[in-house]
């Protein structure tokens, strides 16, 4: 069993069954191992959840030494230096290819999927609304695609499981929406493009979007986050905090 919070939490959930941080600490997990995913080892929710477990921890993080790592029995140091952007893009792909190392899967092909992700960017709109919807191994995908383009851009991304989104989500969505269907495989990719016909009969600008491995198919996402950030005017490095508001808003909880 895997747990994070946020960027991390996404990451968990690639290396199959995952539990939010604070549901971890709600309802400690009866599992034989709890992976910890936290790039700078402080994140207090997962040290919580961590307490919380009575069982051996290991830690997937950008830093040997912090307060995480101190509490785990092992610690994978997964990426070469800790990431300086608050978006964790690069640490997000470190972790993901860290937790497929972990399960024995071959990870010496994906530097380069990534490269051959990175030339065939998304496109930028003008769009303000943004759905990404996946299932199975790319529901991960989804979520994390949804929380870059809102925490790097500032747009209001929204991430739907395929299936939930063909039951009543249609409802709220029109072409005023940019929409991307991952295609997954299978049954998922069946539904996948059942989901995109009907996107695109409500007019809903849609692409269905080939799906590989969770560490290259966020890749589109996150050189998109960076291209609309550029068109905007803002930074997506410090996720809106050179706002003094949203720097009020962070100081407010711990």
């Amino acid at each position: 069993m895997s747990t994070g919070c946020g960027t991390s939490f996404h990451a968990a959930q690639t290396g199959g069954e995952a539990v939010q941080a604070l549901d971890a600490v709600l309802r400690p997990p009866e599992c034989d191992l709890l992976v910890c995913l936290s790039h700078e080892g402080s994140t207090r929710l997962t040290l919580e959840a961590a307490e919380a477990f009575a069982g051996p921890k290991w830690l997937v993080t950008g830093t040997p030494d912090s307060p995480l790592a101190r509490l785990c029995d092992e610690v994978i140091v997964c990426t070469p230096e800790l990431e300086q952007s608050w978006c964790h893009t690069a640490s997000y792909t470190c972790a993901v290819a860290a937790l497929a190392a972990l399960r024995g899967e071959a990870i010496d092909w994906l530097p380069g999927a990534v490269e051959d992700a990175l030339e065939a960017p998304l496109l930028v709109t003008s769009h303000e609304r943004y759905l990404i919807a996946g299932a199975g191994r790319d529901w991960p995908t989804a979520q994390e695609a949804a929380l870059k383009l809102r925490e790097g851009a500032f747009v209001a991304a929204e991430a739907y499981q395929t299936e939930q989104l063909l039951h009543g989500h249609l409802a709220a969505v029109d072409e005023s929406v940019r929409a991307f269907v991952l295609e997954g495989e299978g049954r998922a990719s069946e539904r996948a493009r059942d989901a995109v016909a009907a996107l695109q009969e409500i007019g809903t600008e849609t692409s269905l979007v080939p799906t590989r491995h969770p560490v290259v198919d966020i890749v589109p996402f996150q050189v998109l986050t960076v291209d609309l950030a550029r068109a905007r005017g803002v930074d997506p490095d410090r996720i809106h905090r050179d706002d003094e508001r949203w720097a009020r808003a962070r100081a407010a909880y711990d």
